[in-house]
């Protein structure tokens, strides 16, 4: 079964867990209260969006969730891991092994083909370079993407940009995956597309995947909703209740 899991664990089982996060912002003039606390609970082959307005703490929240913010503080389990005792090096290590990262910018290496790019988390992670290709390969391959493995960037177009920053994401068989606003540099046609994916990917891997989004068609597509406001958990909206808000847009 996919994703680095603990023995024994099955789906519907708490793979996120966040207690009273509290994360403040000092510009030195004033004082931004980014998370006033915030609690949240995410189950193993779960698709969660956090939505709500420009500022209103979700990036904070996510950066925070996945480690790669510090906090003030609060509690965040991943798998039942305390990352917030984790040295820096550690919570490195566990990012590249348990975690996917997918943007909006895409974040490639204009350098690299498709495929270097996709084996760059199995370097990091001390994967042998043969091994690395296969698996790069192969998540190239759950993307569609198998023939356009040895091109760069620039030789693709902005969805095959992203698909190959999914198959990144996916490459070392994370436990969760964290996606900041993956459909919002592409036109609705290819951000469907790709929301096709990631959905038919958790699906078939049972990968968490918590998405930051500002596209209430994007947040239909995952199974509950959190909106926030000015750093905190306003309320949390059902997929029947998003899918209610995108069919008006």
């Amino acid at each position: 079964m996919s994703g680095n899991f603990p023995p024994g664990a099955a789906p519907g089982e708490s793979v996120i867990e966040a207690r009273d996060v509290v994360k403040t912002y000092d510009t030195g003039l004033i004082q931004v209260h980014a998370l006033r606390g915030v609690s949240i609970e995410v189950n193993r082959g779960e698709m969660v969006a956090i939505m709500g307005p420009s500022g209103c703490g979700k990036t904070t929240l996510l950066n925070s969730l996945s480690g790669l913010d510090d906090f003030d503080s609060g509690i965040v389990l991943i798998n039942g891991q305390d990352i917030t005792r984790m040295p820096d090096d550690r919570k490195t290590e566990f990012r590249a092994r348990d975690m996917g990262f997918v943007f909006q910018t895409y974040t490639l290496l204009p350098v690299l083909t498709a495929v270097e790019n996709v084996e760059l988390p199995l370097i990091v992670s001390g994967t042998r370079p043969k091994e690395a290709r296969e698996k790069a390969l192969a998540s190239l391959e759950r993307v569609r993407l198998r023939e356009w493995a040895n091109q760069r960037p620039s030789q693709l177009s902005g969805g095959q940009r992203q698909r190959v920053t999914i198959a990144r994401a996916l490459v070392n068989r994370p436990a969760i995956i964290w996606a900041d606003e993956p459909t919002g540099a592409l036109d609705s046609a290819t951000a469907t597309e790709i929301m096709d994916l990631i959905v038919e990917l958790n699906q078939a891997e049972h990968q968490t995947c918590v998405i930051e989004t500002h596209d209430p068609k994007v947040a239909a597509r995952c199974h509950r909703t959190i909106q926030m406001a000015d750093g905190q958990i306003v309320r949390e909206d059902s997929q029947a209740e998003m899918v209610a808000v995108a069919n008006s847009h």
